[in-house]
This record gives structure tokens, C-alpha cells and sequence, in this order.
């Protein structure tokens, strides 16, 4: 009998291994990136310090607001420009993209794209 590992544990052992190589600091915090079957998340967090900066996602009231719908590329890409502005209000420039395991194409790839557009640098 044959047993399929499942797609989750599949990318949170990506997503572990990825963090071995990636760390958010003071001057350069990362910007983790999840994605459920309907919602996007975003957060600028300080790895050394243990805290979330920057947050956002596609249930806050603001942003849902503008979106027809939260788990398509359009509400990624937007969610991106409200990560980027957010961010940039608080003084983050710099940051390090943690695409949590999954792909770099589709959803990720608009908000990242997105984020750069609204000003970070990665």
C-alpha cells in the first residue's frame, strides 16, 4: 500500500527548511507570507526580537472592503500595496520575502510583485 504525504506537510517542511537560511532582524525583518483556501496573511516580523512590526490580511474590514473577492491574484495584489504602505509608515524598508513554503507563481508571486511597487526592497 502506497501512503501520499499530504500537500500541508509538504510545504510546512519546505517552509522549515527555508527558515533555517532566512532570519528577520531589526534592520531587515522578513515578510512571512500564508495563504488558506480563502485568506491571504502578511506580516513584517523581527525574528531577534520576537515580534510582529506589520501586519495585514484580506479579513481586516478595510481591506475586505475593497475586494470582491479575498482568495483570488487581485486580492493579493492588494493586499501587497497595504503590507507595502503599512510597512513603509512604520519605517521598514528593507525586508526579507519568506514565501512560507509555497511556490513563487500565482498569489505569492502578485503580492510580492505588489509589495515591491509599493516601495519595500527584497
Amino acid at each position: 500500500m502506497v501512503s501520499k504525504v499530504s500537500r500541508t506537510q509538504v510545504r510546512q517542511k519546505k517552509h522549515r527548511r527555508l527558515r533555517n537560511h532566512i532570519a528577520g532582524t531589526a534592520q531587515r525583518p522578513r515578510l512571512a507570507v500564508f495563504r488558506s483556501n480563502n485568506h491571504m496573511y502578511a506580516q513584517i516580523i523581527d525574528d531577534l526580537a520576537q515580534k510582529t512590526l506589520v501586519s495585514a490580511s484580506t479579513l481586516q474590514k478595510e481591506v475586505k472592503a475593497e475586494l470582491e473577492k479575498t482568495n483570488d491574484v487581485a486580492a493579493a495584489a492588494y493586499l501587497g500595496t497595504v503590507i507595502g504602505k503599512k510597512a513603509l509608515e512604520a519605517g521598514i524598508t528593507e525586508v526579507v520575502f519568506d514565501r512560507g513554503g509555497f511556490i513563487y507563481q500565482g498569489k505569492i508571486a502578485a503580492l510580492a510583485d505588489a509589495a515591491r511597487e509599493a516601495g519595500l526592497k527584497f
